[in-house]
């Protein structure tokens, strides 16, 4: 890392209104890693249409240890590897495949999964299909762009705050109202 970029891990990047990539397009990445290899970030405000009930009937339909209330919404993580699933998480239970971060952990197996729907699973968790990943040096040409708004992230938006609300919410960490922001680039 440069001194005029330091690790944005463990901060959120928000899409600002200009964003061209339907990928990004009003997306809030929570960046777990972030070095001078690059990123790796799951975005936390776009659901899609799978439960985790639909993921586990799939996965296990043998299996009848699945309750409605538990029945949490499947996020589209991010462009790469969409057909692979991370559960974010609270750190405290270590499932297989389970990576330490500094706030919290990814988990990419099936036990996290089951037991999250046997409701022994961690207090709080994302779970995504897919994620976001840049090269060496691609967050910083983004951000010189303007393409995103970075602040340090708070879990309470990722894990307690409504789908709908969280660009907002996140970027009124930074005293930002987005829909106040020109759709305009510039460069002093």
């Amino acid at each position: 890392m440069t001194a005029a970029f330091p690790s944005l891990a463990g901060h959120f990047l928000i899409a600002m209104p200009q964003m061209a990539d339907p990928a990004f397009a009003e997306s809030v990445v929570y960046l777990l890693a972030h070095d001078e290899n690059g990123a790796l970030g799951l975005i936390i405000n776009r659901h899609s249409d799978l439960t985790l009930t639909d993921v586990l009937e799939q996965l296990q339909p043998e299996h009848s240890l699945i309750e409605q209330a538990h029945n949490q919404p499947i996020f589209s993580g991010g462009p790469v590897q969409t057909e692979l699933g991370f559960v974010l998480h609270t750190k405290g239970q270590h499932f297989k495949g389970t990576t330490l971060f500094s706030e919290l952990a990814l988990t990419a197996s099936q036990d996290a999964l089951l037991a999250i729907g046997q409701g022994t699973g961690p207090e709080h968790s994302l779970i995504a299909l897919g994620h976001a990943g840049w090269g060496a040096g691609q967050i910083e040409d983004e951000l010189r762009d303007n393409a995103w708004l970075s602040c340090p992230a708070d879990l309470a938006i990722i894990f307690d705050t409504p789908i709908a609300q969280r660009r907002s919410a996140a970027a009124a960490l930074l005293g930002v109202d987005l829909e106040r922001l020109s759709h305009q680039v510039g460069h002093a």
